[in-house]
């Protein structure tokens, strides 16, 4: 199983977001087909993100003023709200059914659907409908959070209209931009993804997932609205594929692992204002180890066997713009902090049988 990321280079990077701040002005978009698998029907769906405040929430999808109308998911506009609890603060963009009469207006049921792309709204030209099991969410911010979280709202008990949440598998991708060690050259760019993480204390690996990674760079700003599978930057960038299949589940032993960094490497073209990349995202269902649940792959961690490709999860569009903005050179400090962390960046690290215990 691979373990990508240092923890060195993760270290370097969480010293350089603070000093980083004050020196980019970015903004990040995800669009993106969930599907329901919970096991219940879903009334509703919420985005929990940690770190901003009401006036970080730029786009909703689905929202009003957006060059689209309310009507292109079964729940209409979603409530923007901000939280704080134990200490910790965020948004919350929910998508909620309305109970009236001992009845919900509208639901999403569990099942399986097998048609990567943006097809998940009334615009997805597959017959969306009250039977279909997924939905299309999305939202953009002004910078990045700090933690994002997914998460099905089903009801607490029949008849209650209460809603609890369940979390969804999907991953989310979180962003770091940090200025080349070079003069006057265009930023670095690094798209962070995590496989599902395991309870504290949990002895079984987490939940195995396959993913595809396709990848762009756009000399304008992009739009949520974009974010679509019959979009042209979305089509643009399933041109280019960055990696074909790669397996990420977390190892309870090790809290670096399960972890994919894309980018990084090199700064991104001198005129690009954009970066979208985007995530296919299916179940793993081929062996499994009996005691711990770990994945045993028959031809390694980046060439499935078709058997073990299971049901699609979902896909992601995210996207950065960077708003034409080249952050300032660091100080030496910074730039010797940046230089160990991106030696970093990029490098698999992998602990085959043979090293396991």
């Amino acid at each position: 199983m691979p373990r990508l990321t240092p923890l060195a280079s993760l270290t370097a990077m969480s010293l350089l977001l603070p000093l980083m701040a004050q020196a980019s002005v970015f903004g990040t978009l995800g669009n993106f087909d969930v599907v329901n698998d919970t096991g219940h029907t879903a009334h509703g769906f919420e985005i929990e993100l940690e770190g901003l405040h009401l006036s970080d929430i730029t786009d909703t999808f689905g929202g009003a003023g957006r060059g689209f109308p309310t009507t292109v998911e079964r729940y209409g506009s979603p409530e923007v709200s901000e939280y704080s609890l134990g200490g910790v603060s965020g948004v919350h963009v929910t998508y909620r059914a309305t109970f009236a009469g001992g009845v919900w207006n509208v639901g999403t049921p569990s099942g399986v659907f097998n048609t990567p792309g943006e097809s998940c709204w009334t615009g997805g030209g597959i017959g969306y409908g009250p039977d279909t099991p997924c939905d299309h969410f999305g939202v953009g911010t002004v910078g990045n959070a700090s933690k994002v979280g997914y998460s099905w709202l089903v009801e607490a008990a029949p008849g209650s209209g209460l809603l609890t949440p369940v979390a969804a598998a999907l991953p989310a991708p979180l962003w770091v931009v940090t200025p080349s060690p070079l003069p006057a050259q265009p930023p670095i760019v690094v798209a962070r993804i995590q496989a599902p993480k395991v309870e504290p204390g949990e002895p079984q690996f987490g939940l195995p997932i396959w993913v595809k990674v396709y990848t762009t760079e756009t000399e304008g700003p992009v739009g949520l609205e974009e974010l679509v599978g019959n979009g042209e930057k979305i089509e643009i960038a399933k041109s280019h594929t960055e990696i074909e299949w790669q397996l990420l589940q977390t190892d309870p032993g090790n809290p670096d692992s399960g972890v994919l960094e894309n980018g990084g490497l090199a700064p991104i073209g001198e005129h690009a204002e954009a970066v979208v990349r985007r995530y296919e995202f299916f179940h793993y269902t081929g062996a499994l180890k009996a005691e711990d649940n770990e994945a045993l792959p028959i031809f390694g961690d980046s060439h499935p066997d078709p058997s073990e490709i299971g049901d699609y999860m979902g896909a992601q569009n995210a996207a950065i713009n960077l708003n034409g903005n080249i952050p300032a050179v660091p100080e030496p400090a910074t730039g010797l902090l940046l230089a160990l962390g991106l030696g970093s960046l990029g490098l698999l690290r992998r602990r085959g049988q043979a090293e396991r215990p």
